[in-house]
């Protein structure tokens, strides 16, 4: 099955954007939807952003016009732009298949915004 490394996670101030990456491993990563969750401490792991294999997005309220989904399939990647970064938007970041998330997680990258 597919394995995921996150990365682009970092601190930021309110306001600030980042962008994270996540590259996978396994074969079927074209034929499958991807998704970002994002975890506090104390709380279940949320979907924030889907992308399926046709580039249909979907967004979570809560960030629906701050945060941009993209996949790349040749690279096997998947990518989310965030902007207009909220201290609510401080997380550990996964990406993993949608709708249906694998039970192996990677090591997500953490998201901190705060001035």
């Amino acid at each position: 099955q597919m394995q995921f490394v996150e990365s682009g996670g970092g601190l930021v101030q309110p306001g600030g954007s980042l962008r994270l990456s996540c590259v996978a491993s396994g074969s079927t990563f074209g034929h499958v939807g991807m998704g970002w969750y994002r975890q506090t401490p104390g709380n279940q792991r949320e979907k924030v952003a889907s992308i399926n294999t046709g580039g249909r997005t979907n967004y979570a309220d809560a960030v629906k016009g701050r945060f941009t989904i993209s996949r790349d399939d040749a690279r096997q990647t998947v990518s989310l732009a965030m902007s207009g970064l909220k201290p609510d938007d401080t997380a550990v970041y996964y990406c993993n298949q949608t709708p249906f998330p694998l039970t192996s997680w990677g090591q997500g990258t953490q998201v901190t915004v705060s001035s």
